[in-house]
């Protein structure tokens, strides 16, 4: 029997080691639910809620998520490449919609354009991720590597990005005051203004 069914309310429920990839939902709510080793690749969820859950050691690579909301939601050691968060539900009453990462991969991602203040990102890697135009004030950005990610016209300010790794992100093309770079890494912030550093 299928374990989630389409238009369907789940509460205080835990969904552990479902493999249900390529599968496809629409219509569902969760609330307070929590999914341990699950494998949602490529599936897609249309038109769902997912409020106050937490994923961990879950796949949820590729997966489609147009019209669906997170607000409160944490993925801790979870696989998310190539997801496109844009086609989510963000409403803009509501700036903070209380995401947490922790020891992700979120490799090719996109939160091109979209307004997530006060985001967390801890310890996770962020290889060719788009940031541009977005917004991302009092995010916590630390530990992360974010090789060949894009920033452009991105609001990163107080952004604490301590400890961080492999940013390329240019001081005049987007906000950055008051955020917080570890000092060595800063030197690139430096580059990008074609600065020559010497010892």
């Amino acid at each position: 029997m299928q374990p989630i069914a389409d238009n369907q309310q789940y509460y205080d429920e835990t969904f552990s080691k479902l493999s249900l990839s390529f599968s496809e939902w629409a219509e569902i709510e969760f609330e307070d639910c929590e999914f341990h080793d699950c494998n949602f690749s490529e599936s897609t969820f249309k038109n769902c809620k997912f409020i106050n859950c937490q994923f961990s050691q879950c796949n949820l690579s590729l997966l489609k998520i147009p019209q669906t909301r997170f607000f409160e939601v944490s993925f801790v050691a979870c696989k998310l490449v190539g997801i496109d968060w844009t086609q989510g539900n963000w409403p803009s009453f509501n700036i903070d919609h209380e995401l947490t990462f922790r020891q992700c991969i979120l490799n090719d991602a996109s939160f091109f354009g979209l307004t997530l203040n006060e985001l967390v990102l801890d310890d996770c890697k962020l290889h060719d991720v788009d940031f541009r135009e977005g917004d991302f004030k009092d995010s916590s950005m630390t530990y992360c590597d974010f090789t060949h990610s894009l920033f452009m016209r991105t609001d990163l300010r107080r952004v604490d990005f301590t400890e961080s790794t492999h940013y390329n992100i240019h001081v005049l093309e987007n906000s950055v005051a008051g955020a917080k770079f570890s000092r060595f890494e800063a030197l690139n912030l430096l580059e990008t203004l074609g600065i020559e550093l010497v010892d």
